[in-house]
């Protein structure tokens, strides 16, 4: 029999494939979204306005937790499925090793450079100076935890790749229910401020990071021996290329985000609003989308292993099915959030405290404006990752950047000079629609160029 027969990725139907792996990538990263959201849920009532802004400060780190998660997770779990898918079974494994060495390895050295450069890096990610002691105290703990956030990140990817999209989702929701438990216990009974919620997340990650390792030792597919994992620059290239694509998406949202909060305390400070409560709403908005982003790249993410064994197979219907599908799931869900932006702003900025009047004016009007195009933004992340999972790297790097780097970035920095800080917010729908156009154009062309091989 051949691999195809044998592996349900290549046999079994799309539509059931598609919700074995994407409903546990979706809830593990919703799961996954809490770490961000939960601890300035707390923060914000505890502390308020300034502690709001201390974690979109910090925030920065975070993406580069998950920009190096999914450059060794994604490029792991995408070389993985597509050995397997062109039956070469024992290399596979070297691909999963050499992925996770690389999560850990890069964990430490991230570690490393916050602690020695923590405060002149703040100041670079804008900080103001009300601002940067709730920020150090923040990073201090929670730099601790990267390692083990990016093994718990990329680790699920892999976890995917070799059939346990349940595993992944244990381990998140394990991971963020500790959180949430110790967040309340730290930060409203024990009143330890920034430090307690920093705790808790670093607690969380190695909860989740522990699940990962006691699963790598009893891989389903391979088994993972001690010489898969010793880095072999051979495979790291590999992974490294592939998973490029996701990884530059993160990081140039951490590129925007230090930009954004530089050009929000700078404009900020002209307008009647002051340096903090730009940040402080801007990185509520961000944040509360990103629960529903979330949902999009779990979409994403659980389409990748049909898309990539099957490309791997040259079962091109079944590649272009699963595509199809995320996109329609990914179109309901964006318009259901852009609903809830337009109508509730208010309400989902009084969940993270109170504030002033120019507080909320401010905060309603990043949720309505900076959001308008919400309902298109799914394009772009799930078409990305659609070039990822077949092996078009160049691609994938190209879509993950348009967004971010080529549309978002320049607009952050040119319109406020005609509009102000509402320039600012204008920046956001203007790149979500053109992205979005982009990544259409991309996947016809790449459609019909399957249609003729086919």
């Amino acid at each position: 029999m051949t691999e195809e027969k044998i592996n349900p990725l290549g046999s079994a139907p799309v539509g059931k494939l598609m919700m074995k792996f994407a409903i546990p990538s979706i809830i593990g990263m919703l799961v996954g979204a809490l770490y961000n959201i939960v601890d300035q849920l707390f923060i914000g009532h505890a502390i308020g306005t300034l502690g709001n802004a201390a974690t979109n400060i910090a925030f920065p780190f975070t993406t580069s937790c998950l920009a190096l998660g999914l450059l060794f997770g994604i490029g792991g779990a995408s070389c993985f499925n597509l050995t397997l898918g062109r039956g070469r079974k024992e290399e596979a494994p070297y691909f999963a090793g050499n992925a996770a060495a690389m999560l850990v390895i890069c964990g430490t050295v991230l570690l490393l450079i916050a602690q020695l450069f923590l405060e002149p890096l703040l100041m670079l990610f804008g900080s103001p100076a009300d601002v940067l002691p709730y920020a150090k105290s923040y990073v201090r703990i929670t730099a601790i935890g990267f390692p083990f956030m990016l093994l718990g990140t990329g680790g699920g990817h892999l976890m995917r790749a070799d059939g346990s999209p349940k595993m992944t989702m244990i381990s998140n929701i394990t991971g963020a229910l500790i959180n949430v438990v110790l967040d309340a216990l730290f930060v409203l009974v024990f009143k330890w401020g920034m430090e307690g919620a920093a705790l808790a997340t670093v607690i969380g990650q190695m909860a989740s990071a522990g699940i990962v390792i006691c699963y790598m030792r009893r891989f389903k597919t391979a088994r993972l021996e001690k010489k898969h994992f010793i880095p072999n620059f051979r495979y790291i290239k590999q992974i490294a290329a592939i998973g490029m694509g996701s990884f530059f998406n993160q990081l140039a949202m951490m590129l925007v985000q230090i930009v954004l909060n530089n050009s929000l305390k700078h404009y900020g400070a002209l307008s009647v609003y002051g340096e903090s409560i730009p940040i402080a709403c801007a990185g509520i908005t961000m944040k509360v989308n990103q629960i529903f982003f979330s949902i999009i790249i779990g979409i994403a993410q659980g389409s990748q292993p049909v898309q990539s064994f099957n490309y791997g197979a040259k079962n091109y219907k079944r590649v272009k099915d699963a595509y199809r599908m995320a996109i329609k799931a990914g179109l309901a869900i964006s318009i259901c959030s852009f609903v809830l932006f337009q109508t509730i702003p208010r309400q989902l900025l009084a969940l993270f405290g109170e504030g002033t009047p120019e507080y909320f004016e401010f905060g309603v009007k990043t949720f309505r404006v900076m959001l308008f195009f919400t309902w298109f933004n799914c394009m772009q992340p799930i078409t990305s990752t659609f070039f990822t999972s077949i092996g078009k790297a160049i691609k994938g790097v190209f879509l993950s950047m348009t967004r971010q780097i080529l549309f978002l970035l320049p607009l952050i920095l040119l319109l406020p000079t005609f509009w102000g800080i509402d320039g600012i917010l204008l920046a956001g729908p203007i790149a979500d629609f053109t992205a979005g156009i982009t990544a259409v154009l991309m996947v016809i062309y790449e459609f019909r160029k399957m249609g003729r091989n086919e």
